[in-house]
């Protein structure tokens, strides 16, 4: 603990966004100084007993996935010794550059010193920034540099999508020696974090980057190979000694409602992915989808919807509504109530903030989309009545004679995800539970990462195994993964490697 009573003298500093941000598609956060990290991001961390930032919480509510040692990390800002901070990060996180500017951070939830938030004053340590600026620091140093395995193993291992699950697998994999494979069905690598994850929130130099760290590493990227397309699951099957899933959750939920086949009706990432791809200057053969002077709502009132909202702004929309099937959340929680867990509170983002204009509805259901030519003009909406049943699942109910219209030249479903594509598998007569790739418990509690039904060498990982998730889910799953098929390649001759991969976990 750097400074006992850090707590008590400072409060967090939060990044700042850039001026007329909208204008353009470049990362909106302003960097903090490392005298504002050191001297207050860093100070105010307490050092607690039971440290619930750190604890890796299944249910996603609190804590960290990966198991960062965050107080360790920050008692070493505090003491400015940078060094020491990437080696601890490094133990647990591939990409702490990922984690630190774009996921939600749940950690902070779990901080001892949110307990006395309130919704507009946040007194968690600033986690969040501390490891993006570890990981800035790093780059800058020449601090991260390639891992290059000593000896080669000989076994190939297969490794089916390039998202931060498949990253994450390969570069453990390739670091203990194996040859690794990464097929991308699109031209370039990151998965949802390239195509899905706007310019804006997230640089794709950091991912470019860290795709050469691997290159060096040893891992080889193979493009436009579509897995049941371009390349059997024979030959993967016939070639390869491991074959490891991490397609995501690419299957968003539909809304079919009628009308839904007119034109101007687009799944968000569609429009997101266009948009990433205009930006890199990479083909597509699609018709363009622009909210340039359009009339545009967005259903869905997550994280991806916030992204369309900030895409459409930036594209010059005339408006944006966003409706939410779902109650607005409480504006503020007693956090000792909820506390260490996340607080499903009202929140807003930056792209709320950036279009204050924007119409914003919630227990809202969409009863007909309405068009002419071909075209959708307006919406048919109506509000709900959100009742439970014995299970907790929300039942909605339209209210008598609330329906009303809402004007639309572009509508944007952005309602989560189902799973993987099925068709992927079912073409080879594997059934997904559950919407998800079938894999079971270990004896011991432990996550299976083997495919349930499709032989021992093959395994799954990320979205596509756990379901729609979070980054630093996503991240663990990889590694996990790779522990699980090392073990499967090279039996107990790395028993005591993996023992002392594991004990940065235990120690968290």
């Amino acid at each position: 603990m750097g400074k006992p009573t850090g707590f008590l003298e400072k409060t967090r500093i939060e990044r700042s966004y850039r001026d007329n941000r909208t204008g353009d598609w470049s990362p909106f956060l302003v960097a903090l100084s490392r005298e504002q990290l050191e001297t207050n991001n860093a100070a105010i961390c307490m050092d607690c007993a039971v440290p619930f930032c750190s604890l890796p919480v299944p249910d996603n509510k609190t804590g960290c996935g990966l198991g960062n040692q965050i107080y360790k990390f920050n008692d070493a800002i505090f003491r400015g010794n940078w060094d020491l901070a990437l080696q601890t990060i490094d133990q647990t996180n591939n990409f702490p550059e990922f984690t630190g500017e774009i996921c939600p951070a749940p950690c902070e939830g779990g901080c001892t010193l949110a307990m006395y938030d309130t919704a507009h004053d946040i007194r968690a340590v600033n986690i969040k920034t501390n490891e993006a600026a570890i990981a800035a620091w790093g780059w800058e140093q020449g601090q991260i540099r390639p891992k290059i395995a000593e000896t080669k193993t000989g076994k190939n291992v297969a490794v089916v999508g390039s998202g931060p699950a498949g990253l994450a697998l390969a570069q453990d994999l390739a670091r203990i020696g194996h040859n690794v494979f990464v097929f991308e069905k699109n031209g370039a690598f990151g998965g949802l974090l390239r195509y899905g994850i706007p310019h804006f929130k997230m640089a794709k130099s950091l991912i470019d980057r860290r795709i050469e760290q691997m290159q060096a590493e040893g891992v080889r990227f193979i493009p436009h190979t579509e897995v049941g397309v371009d390349l059997s699951m024979a030959e993967l099957d016939e070639k390869f000694d491991a074959v490891a899933f991490t397609v995501g959750a690419e299957a968003p939920n539909d809304l079919p409602a009628p009308g839904r086949g007119l034109g101007g009706i687009h799944f968000a990432m569609e429009f997101l992915s266009q948009q990433s791809k205009r930006n890199s200057g990479e083909p597509f053969t699609e018709a363009n989808i622009l909210a340039t002077n359009k009339d545009v709502v967005v259903i869905g009132g997550g994280d991806t919807g916030s992204d369309c909202i900030g895409t459409a702004t930036r594209q010059g929309a005339k408006s944006v509504t966003q409706i939410e099937i779902m109650p607005q959340l409480p504006l503020d929680l007693n956090r000792f109530d909820v506390w260490p867990r996340w607080a499903d509170i009202f929140r807003r983002t930056s792209s709320h903030y950036e279009r204050p204009d924007m119409d914003r509805r919630w227990q809202v259901g969409t009863r007909e989309f309405i068009g002419r030519q071909g075209r959708v003009e307006k919406i048919l909406c109506e509000s709900v009545d959100v009742q439970r049943d014995v299970t907790g699942r929300p039942n909605f109910v339209p209210i008598a004679d609330s329906g009303f219209e809402l004007k639309a030249d572009l509508v944007l479903l952005a309602m989560g995800f189902r799973g993987p594509r099925p068709d992927l598998f079912k073409a080879h007569g594997l059934e997904l539970v559950g919407n998800k790739v079938p894999s079971s418990l270990n004896a011991d509690g432990t996550v299976n990462h083997n495919v349930t039904g499709m032989g021992p060498k093959f395994f799954s990982a990320g979205d596509a195994r756990r379901g729609q998730s979070l980054v630093k889910w996503a991240i663990r799953e990889g590694k996990d993964c790779a522990r699980q098929i090392d073990r499967f390649l090279a039996g107990d001759r790395r028993a005591a490697y993996w023992a002392r991969a594991a004990s940065a976990l235990r120690a968290a």
